[in-house]
């Protein structure tokens, strides 16, 4: 019962938050855990479940897609999906009890980066574009974190493409959500073949993050996004905080 009520609910809310700002793996995560998933497949699961959010993005600016300077689109693709598959593979080489003492940390981590999000993207910008060699490394390195945990990850891609030079915003939501899609797609493939995935509870939630994506994207122009980040990143530091204590 507690599943059934918990979890529609939390992939209903990420899927929306994905959809307008991003942070939806601050509420699946630990509802997952909450329900009795255990952390690596808790992660695997809400990686699935908000896959279909990802590729729906992807494909409504699919025309508004553009590689930055310095790296071509298919280049930038074949990163994506290299650093997917190695995060991916290193959370399954991760034991669980090793990955519940980093979780509080990751999510520190990765409410840190969307509350900090705006100030990076101005100050990496003054910068200029990095060497190819860098890009390279700074595209395998995202995406490596996008496989092995996804919270945080919008705002990590949207630093990185500013960091490379590309300054048209709606290119770059357009290459961030399709790096996304991809990275996140090798993922859950690897996450699949290594058996991590509880299928009932992400087929579950997916109808449910699809269904909260469409109201997120139809209500993303009436919120204020300041308003919402701050919210977004309430909500990180809570449940943070939340696994902190039950490491005690």
């Amino acid at each position: 019962m507690i599943e059934i009520a918990l979890l529609p609910a939390a992939a209903f809310v990420a899927g929306a938050l994905n959809a307008v700002a991003g942070g939806g793996s601050f509420l699946t995560l630990p509802a997952l855990v909450f329900a009795g998933v255990p952390p690596v497949a808790a992660n695997a699961t809400g990686t699935v479940a908000l896959l279909p959010g990802y590729i729906a993005s992807a494909w409504a600016q699919r025309e508004d897609t553009a590689a930055p300077p310095g790296l071509t689109l298919r280049r930038l693709l074949a990163l994506s999906l290299a650093g997917g598959a190695a995060g991916a593979a290193l959370l399954l080489a991760t034991p669980d009890a090793t990955f519940r003492r980093i979780v509080p940390w990751l999510l520190l981590a990765a409410t840190a980066l969307f509350a900090c999000g705006p100030w990076l993207r101005q100050r990496w910008a003054r910068g200029g574009a990095p060497s190819t060699v860098r890009a390279t490394l700074g595209v395998l390195a995202v995406s490596a974190y996008g496989g092995y945990f996804n919270g945080g990850l919008g705002i990590l891609l949207l630093a990185l493409l500013r960091l490379l030079g590309q300054s048209n915003l709606n290119a770059m939501n357009g290459l961030k959500n399709c790096v996304s899609a991809l990275l996140t797609s090798m993922a859950v493939l690897i996450y699949a073949a290594g058996g991590a995935v509880r299928w009932p509870q992400a087929a579950l939630m997916m109808v449910a993050a699809t269904a909260g994506g469409y109201l997120g994207g139809r209500l993303a122009r009436r919120l204020p996004a300041d308003v919402l980040r701050w919210c977004i990143v309430a909500t990180g530091l809570v449940m943070a905080g939340l696994f902190f204590s039950a490491q005690r």
